[in-house]
């Protein structure tokens, strides 16, 4: 049987020069998170699927990769919702929220959480949105005031400065405000839900497609007309606890960063308690890294509430707007040596071993004498430093 060599729809094989931009991305966001107190952690691919399944995770929830119950366990005749037990992460904060309540007794207060890690999502792929996509987040768990938002919201986008991103944007709301649009539109507070699944779509299908989607769902001309009215609403008229800690907020990041609030962002994980946030780029039709505040999350594993607010970075659309800039890693000297006979493969190794620890890549060829020329000239578009060929030269 003859199988095919190409990855799993929406999967990506990574070459090595990808994988050296990767892992520069991954070293600049974890090193700029370092900086600003935050410690890393690592939790598991799979979650038990109750916890997954019962997460408010938006429309997420239908992109679950579900791992089916295995040997005695596994009743074929079972309804769908019996046949798994286990799921794949569709995100980093489920499983930093059961990380925590695990391990809270052995962690600081508050506590700074970096992640970085592979997440799965059954969706259509396309530019920019794969099913198997590595997240960067960082979470402050345990501190109820607007300096976890302040804090964040001055760390991720250093990290993406720091990538060669300057012509980006912060935008924030807050879904108390949220609410407050919805329900003063005469609107029921149990379609909250699906009124904010319809609002997250706006830069994608437009207010037209939102009203219509609206409509679809059941609300009068009278409710869409008012909740549209209201999308455009001015921060400066806003009277709430909700939105001086916005305006807050707004003013301190500003000094840093520009940041503008936006009263039709949404964000699509249901979790979220207040504030909310992205960051945007022109040079990319949707966002950057997002994030918000999840202050009930934990109350699935404990009776006392416990705040927390976390922004994740856009990792796979941050590489590929770096590929299609034609960004090249700058590489460690890398120095080849090169053999045709045989006789010279210790004196090889030993050149080689003498350069061990001193910060520099070294590798081993044996080439044949009649393709010495092509082998050196490949080393070159390798990125090869130093080529050496070892014959007689003096140890």
């Amino acid at each position: 049987m003859k199988f095919r060599t190409k990855p799993a729809k929406g999967t990506q094989d990574i070459l090595p020069e990808d994988m050296a931009l990767r892992n520069y991305v991954q070293d600049t966001i974890r090193n700029t998170y370092r900086e600003k107190g935050f410690t890393q952690i690592q939790t598991p691919s799979i979650e038990n699927i109750e916890l997954l399944s019962n997460s408010d995770g938006g429309e997420n929830l239908r992109m679950l990769f579900k791992i089916l119950k295995r040997g005695e366990k596994l009743d074929l005749q079972a309804g769908e919702n019996d046949l798994s037990d286990l799921g794949l992460r569709f995100d980093l904060t489920l499983p930093l929220s059961r990380f925590y309540a695990n391990n809270r007794n052995d962690l600081p207060m508050p506590f700074k959480a970096i992640q970085i890690g592979d997440v799965w999502r059954a969706e259509r792929p396309q530019k920019g949105r794969y099913r198997q996509f590595m997240q960067c987040d960082v979470d402050i768990i345990g501190e109820s005031s607007i300096v976890s938002e302040i804090e964040l919201l001055t760390t991720v986008p250093e990290a993406i400065k720091r990538l060669g991103f300057d012509n980006f944007k912060i935008v924030i709301n807050d879904r108390r405000l949220l609410k407050e649009m919805v329900l003063s539109s005469q609107i029921d507070e149990e379609l909250f839900g699906t009124v904010c699944i319809s609002l997250d779509k706006v830069d994608k299908i437009g207010v037209e497609g939102v009203r219509n989607d609206l409509a679809e769902k059941g609300l009068t001309e009278v409710q869409i007309d008012a909740l549209i009215k209201r999308m455009d609403t001015d921060l400066a008229s806003l009277d709430s606890d909700a939105a001086r800690e916005i305006k807050q907020i707004i003013d301190v990041v500003s000094a840093y960063y520009p940041v503008e609030f936006d009263p039709t962002l949404v964000r699509g994980m249901g979790y979220y308690t207040g504030s909310i946030f992205e960051v945007q780029s022109s040079e990319f039709k949707g966002s950057l890294g997002g994030g918000g505040r999840y202050d009930t999350l934990l109350n699935k594993y404990q009776n006392d509430p416990i705040p927390a607010v976390g922004f994740s970075i856009g990792f796979e659309r941050i590489v590929d707007l770096l590929k299609s800039k034609n960004v090249k890693v700058e590489t460690e000297e890398k120095i080849a040596f090169v053999y045709i006979d045989p006789i010279y493969l210790s004196k090889a190794v030993a050149l080689s071993q003498e350069l061990v620890g001193k910060g520099k890549i070294t590798s081993l060829y044996q080439v044949k004498k009649n393709k010495v020329g092509k082998k050196l000239n490949r080393l070159k578009e390798e990125g090869f430093t130093e080529i050496i060929v070892v014959d007689n030269l003096e140890m």
